[in-house]
């Protein structure tokens, strides 16, 4: 029987990704969770356990961006505000982050050291520690220039947690900006191509806004898009929650550069990687607010309804067309893109 081989869909967010850890990841380890808390077969944005009045939020990630630099940020700026996000989207404050370098031999020093200036830049906007790490040095072409990973650690007080499936029929859909600006100038910058635009990536942490709308209560979902993009994000929160999801396709926004590229090359935005924006999921008596909320912080000031959770067909995603018709979003099989996060 012929050995199986890894392919990069297999890590890229979408249908083989989820194939592939409930195959071969998740099966290789007998303790997955700690007493009733999430665990790494729930597939959330982190693990969770308890500690008295708190639960404790565990999250970690590793990034390959190619390339290292990208106009908007770099892959430490990747790091940081990735994890941080993805602490965020369950409801907990982040409080620490560890960070694991692992960096090819010949690598420029200042670039190095301006990897590390971005990672601290954005810890100190949420007033993240960074409280361990760990350096490697490779040999000479036996990595592709630098790796980073990162843990984040984030605390909320025991029942406030926020999980990936707890949308309810009556829910509303909100997403706090446009969609698809990361993964569209990593692949523009990436291939030489020239577009008339200041267009960035749009790569932030998201904490800032969470932490405004929290208190206002009737969250029950949040999700950052980005390996699989908007798409996978959507598919995922409908299928945990047996849900459908109805969505309003004149009302997604999406910047006139990612549509130009997007039409160009034959993409789809929805599958293009974001990596500063959340699919917050919300009770209806609560989303006006939210959204006036949202709509007053730098980070969600483009925030939008599009969409509502309905009883219907349990996983469905349907898109309400600009044209009158309907059709299902579905899943991506792998990420557009590669490398990008």
């Amino acid at each position: 029987m012929p050995t199986k081989l890894l392919k990069q869909a297999d890590g890229a967010g979408g249908k083989a990704m989820q194939e592939f850890l409930e195959s071969v990841l998740v099966p290789a380890f007998s303790k997955r969770r700690i007493d009733n808390g999430l665990g790494i077969d729930d597939f959330d944005d982190g693990a969770s356990f308890s500690i008295g009045d708190f639960d404790i939020v565990v999250s970690t990630d590793g990034h390959t961006v190619q390339p290292p630099f990208f106009p908007g940020g770099n892959i430490g700026t990747l790091a940081a505000a990735g994890t941080i996000n993805d602490v965020a989207m369950m409801g907990a404050k982040p409080i620490a982050m560890t960070d694991a370098i692992i960096v090819e031999e010949g690598f420029p020093v200042e670039q190095l050291k301006l990897i590390l200036e971005s990672i601290n830049e954005v810890a100190e906007k949420c007033d993240v520690a960074i409280i361990a790490g760990d350096t490697k040095i490779m040999p000479k072409n036996s990595l592709d220039k630098i790796v980073v990973a990162t843990t984040g650690i984030g605390v909320v007080k025991r029942g406030n947690l926020i999980t990936d499936h707890g949308a309810k029929p009556g829910d509303v859909v909100i997403i706090s900006g446009p969609i698809g600006d990361h993964g569209t100038v990593l692949l523009a910058h990436r291939e030489g191509l020239e577009f008339d635009t200041d267009l960035k990536s749009d790569v932030k942490p998201l904490w800032p806004m969470i932490n405004k709308i929290l208190p206002i209560g009737g969250i029950h979902v949040m999700k950052d898009p980005t390996r699989g993009g908007f798409a996978a994000a959507i598919n995922e929160i409908a299928t945990k929650s047996k849900v459908e999801i109805e969505l309003y396709e004149s009302e997604i926004p999406i910047r006139e550069p990612v549509r130009a590229l997007s039409d160009i090359l034959g993409l789809d935005p929805l599958m293009i990687t974001s990596e500063g924006i959340a699919v917050i999921i919300v009770n209806k008596d609560q989303s006006e607010e939210i959204l006036k909320t949202l709509k007053q912080t730098p980070e969600g000031k483009d925030a939008k309804v599009i969409g509502h959770v309905k009883e219907g067909v349990p996983g469905r995603v349907v898109m309400l067309t600009s044209i009158g018709g309907k059709r299902l979003v579905q899943m991506p099989y792998g990420e557009l893109i590669p490398r990008v996060c």
